[in-house]
C-alpha cells in the first residue's frame, strides 16, 4: 500500500473526462489523503505485528505472557553480603543495625549482626551490581570509634531482573510442555518462577518410589548457593501434590580447563585476545549448561576463531585430551583456567 499505488487507485474512480494530471485541482486534492492512508497502512502493519509475541519487549511482553500464562517477570534482588568492623586496635566493633556505607560507587546498609564484629549488609542497588566490590567501606555518616571497615563473602547473590529472552523461555515452556498434576515441567515450572534460577533439571523415582529431586543452576548457569536451593524447596513444598518427597540440589561444577596456540592480530595485545577468548567460551558454555550433556570440542574451536583479534588457532587442548567433554545429568560447565600463546 503505497502512496503511488493508493493514489492511482483513487484517480481511478474519476471519470477521465476530468484533469487529472499531477498538479491539477483532482490530483491536489487526492495526494493528501493518499498520504494519510499510507501511514494509517504503516500503523496497521505495526499493529498486527504485536499478535507476534516474538515480536514484543519489554512492559508489552510481560502483559501479554501474564495474560495468557499467568506468568510474571522475576524482579530483581538485592545482594546481602559480610562486612567485618574493627577498632584502631584491631578489636571487633558492633556497629548499628541501619548505618550506611558506600563501597565503590554502591551503598550499603548493615540489616543484621552474625557475630561480633561481623554484620550482613544489603546493597541498595537491586542485581548483580552488588556481587561485584570487595574492599574498604566508607561510613555516610561519622561513627566514632571505628577505624576498619571491609565488605567481604556474598552471603546471597543479587540478581538482576529476568530478561525477555527468559521470559519468554519460560513462557514457551509452559505452553508447549504443560505442567500437570506434578509432572516432571511442573517441578521445573515451580523452580524457575524464583529469581536465580537459571534452569531446572528433574530426576524422578530417583531414590524409590514418591521420591523427586530437582537439580537447579544459578541464572548465570553456575551452580545455586544453598540460600537459592533452599528457596527453591521451600516454594516448591508449597506447590506439589501431597505424597512426593522432593530433594533439591544444586548442580556440580565441571571444571573446563583450556589452552591453546592463536596467530594474533597485531592490533590487539595478548591479554585482549586472552579475555575475549575467555568471554566468547563462556557464552558457549551458558547456552548449553542444562541443555545440552556435552562440551563440544569444535564448538570451542569455533567460539576461539569467532574471538575479535584471532586469526587462527592451533594445539587446542581441553581437560588435557583433544575431544568432546562429557557432562553427567547434574553437571554444569565452569571455564578454569584459560591459556593462550603466540
Amino acid at each position: 500500500m503505497t502512496f503511488e499505488n493508493i493514489l492511482k487507485r483513487m484517480l481511478d474512480r474519476v471519470p477521465n473526462k476530468y484533469d487529472k494530471r499531477q498538479g491539477g485541482v483532482i490530483w491536489n486534492a487526492l495526494a493528501p489523503a493518499a498520504a494519510e492512508l499510507v501511514q494509517a497502512y504503516i500503523y496497521l502493519d505495526f499493529v498486527a505485528s504485536k499478535l507476534n509475541v516474538e515480536n514484543l519487549e519489554g512492559e508489552e511482553l510481560e502483559t501479554y505472557i501474564y495474560q495468557r500464562a499467568g506468568i510474571e517477570r522475576k524482579q530483581a534482588t538485592k545482594a546481602i553480603r559480610k562486612g567485618i568492623f574493627s577498632r584502631a586496635d584491631g578489636s571487633f566493633f558492633n556497629v548499628d543495625i541501619g548505618s550506611r556505607f558506600t563501597g565503590g560507587d554502591l551503598y550499603f546498609t548493615v540489616i543484621e549482626k552474625i557475630a561480633d564484629g561481623e554484620f550482613k549488609l544489603e546493597c541498595e542497588e537491586p542485581g548483580e551490581a552488588g556481587n561485584e566490590y570487595v574492599g574498604a567501606l566508607i561510613p555516610v555518616d561519622y561513627i566514632d570509634g571505628l577505624a576498619n571497615a571491609q565488605l567481604t563473602d556474598i552471603l546471597i547473590p543479587g540478581y538482576n531482573a529476568e530478561s525477555d529472552s527468559s521470559l519468554l523461555t519460560r513462557y514457551y515452556g509452559k505452553i508447549r510442555t504443560p505442567p500437570i498434576s506434578g509432572n516432571k515441567h511442573h517441578y521445573i515450572q515451580w523452580a524457575k518462577e524464583i529469581t536465580g534460577v537459571g534452569d531446572a533439571r528433574v530426576v524422578p523415582l530417583w531414590n524409590g518410589s514418591g521420591t523427586v529431586k530437582v537439580v537447579i543452576i544459578a541464572s548465570n548457569k553456575q551452580p545455586a548457593s544453598n540460600d537459592l536451593v533452599q528457596a527453591v524447596k521451600e516454594h516448591i513444598e508449597e506447590e506439589r501434590p501431597i505424597g512426593a518427597n522432593v530433594t533439591v540440589v544444586s548442580a556440580v561444577a565441571k571444571t573446563i580447563d583450556i589452552s591453546l596456540t592463536i596467530v594474533k592480530d597485531d592490533a590487539f595485545t595478548l591479554e585482549q585476545v586472552k579475555e575475549n577468548i575467555t568471554n566468547n567460551i563462556r557464552k558457549y558454555f551458558e547456552e548449553v549448561a542444562f541443555k545440552q550433556e556435552l562440551i563440544s570440542y569444535a564448538r570451542i574451536g569455533k567460539a576461539v576463531l569467532e574471538t575479535e583479534g584471532v586469526l587462527d588457532y592451533s594445539e587446542l587442548i581441553i581437560n588435557g585430551v583433544r575431544e568432546n567433554i562429557m557432562l553427567d545429568y547434574e553437571e554444569t560447565p565452569m571455564l578454569g583456567e584459560v591459556m593462550v600463546s603466540e
